[in-house]
């Protein structure tokens, strides 16, 4: 089981639910793609998950076991989740809440949107 997030540039939707808008066609646009291709992310996405990475490791495709972990990221590399202006990625759930907090605070000083996709809301 794991918990996802999406960070995204671009100005913060109003509310939750035009957030929910606003996901649902960058997600559509940049993660769901024909044939398998992606676009590099920005440099901001880019930014954005080199910042993750130095506060926990990034995983190797060899890590498959999630109790042996000392990342809180469910697959890796990170940035291997990120298309253009997007970042959608998944958590460990016994270990998101403490990574939520620290990748919602980075993503807030780098003036990113991040989104709840579960629970359809934005965070802080």
């Amino acid at each position: 089981m794991s918990y996802d997030l999406a960070v995204w540039e671009g100005a913060r939707p109003a509310d939750d639910t035009m957030a929910t808008t606003t996901f649902e066609d960058l997600y559509r646009k940049h993660m769901r793609h024909m044939g398998g291709q992606k676009a590099a992310p920005t440099p901001l996405i880019r930014q954005y998950v080199e910042a993750l990475v130095a506060r926990w490791p990034d995983l190797s495709p060899d890590d498959d076991d999630e109790d042996e972990k000392a990342s809180p990221w469910s697959d890796g590399p990170l940035v291997n989740n990120a298309s253009g202006p997007m970042l959608y990625f998944g958590m460990v759930f016994s270990k998101y809440r403490e990574a939520v907090p620290f990748a919602t605070d980075v993503a807030k000083s780098l003036g990113l949107t991040c989104f709840d996709p579960q629970d359809g809301r934005l965070i802080a």
